[in-house]
């Protein structure tokens, strides 16, 4: 069984109730809900966290390595000047797709630079909560074609 971390960072555990005209309106817990359930669906095993703290989401991708097939990662605004979060990102060398709910690019300028981009196989920005399932599809069909 292929096993994922699903990693949010901060302020996502205000889905739903953040900003929902840029965010929209299913919730963090909805979110969740629907990714357990989906991920059994693709016979997959995940873990979920959430942390507003860098050192907690490096300590959760560090983890990671000792179980892990892959990782999903929303670092929220850490996207933009975690080198932190992308050097542990290198240092534990699983597949990783970045995921943003939001068309970063049709925001601020500011948000447009991703500092974990270069380490990660790939990113899916603007499709809202489907972002995830689209990476979680993603990584499964990567772990396989490596076990090939």
């Amino acid at each position: 069984m292929i096993r994922c971390l699903i990693l949010h960072g901060p302020n996502l555990n205000l889905l739903g109730t953040r900003e929902p005209e840029v965010y929209g309106k299913t919730t963090f817990d909805d979110l969740n809900r629907r990714l357990k359930e989906f991920a059994r669906d693709l016979g997959m095993e995940i873990r979920i966290i959430q942390s507003n703290s860098e050192g907690q989401l490096i300590d959760a991708i560090h983890d990671a390595m000792t179980w892990a097939d892959g990782i999903v990662i929303n670092p929220g605004a850490y996207t933009h000047y975690s080198y932190a979060i992308r050097d542990a990102l290198a240092a534990v060398r699983l597949p990783a797709i970045e995921v943003h709910v939001s068309n970063v690019h049709a925001r601020e300028e500011w948000r447009r630079h991703s500092v974990v981009a270069p380490v990660c196989v790939g990113q899916i920005i603007g499709l809202g909560p489907r972002g995830y399932r689209i990476a979680l599809e993603a990584i499964k069909e990567i772990v396989e074609e490596s076990h090939r």
